[in-house]
């Protein structure tokens, strides 16, 4: 399976296993388990939910927004719970307003999943971090 390097945006192909106890990134060796939320501009964006084998979770938010900030920790603890079964990335609809125009973003937080390049679900509202790991299972 096709996945995208967290810290330098590699496409790895990576054997498909229940669990891993260690992947790195072909080209700058940092480990593919790393669970941390890409940051993604509207320069990284197409690149990562086209080159992902793996399920893309959107968190669409603004720094001045108070339910974004209030789900944010519960999104990275959600993270850490999916290595190598989902990534999680985040589009600051503040500095990445084309992304937030291009997927009709009205309200924040909003979450977007991708699965195979395509929008498969869409959910808008502060999330905690049970609901937001019954939602992302049900898209491994």
């Amino acid at each position: 399976m096709r996945v995208v390097c967290p810290s330098c945006l590699s496409v790895n192909n990576v054997p498909f296993k229940e669990s891993y106890k260690k992947a790195n990134c072909g080209k700058c060796k940092n480990s593919l388990l790393n669970t941390t939320p890409l940051d993604l501009t509207k320069n990284s964006f197409d690149e990562v939910i086209v080159n992902s084998d793996l399920p893309v979770v959107v968190d669409f938010w603004a720094p001045w927004c108070g339910p974004c900030k209030m789900m944010g920790p519960n999104f990275e603890k959600s993270a850490k719970n999916f290595p190598l079964k989902v990534m999680f990335a985040k589009v600051n609809t503040e500095s990445e307003q084309s992304l937030g125009a291009r997927f009709g973003i009205r309200s924040i937080p909003t979450l977007i999943i991708f699965k195979d390049a395509k929008e498969v679900h869409r959910t808008s509202g502060a999330l905690d971090e049970a609901s937001l790991n019954n939602l992302v299972s049900r898209f491994v």
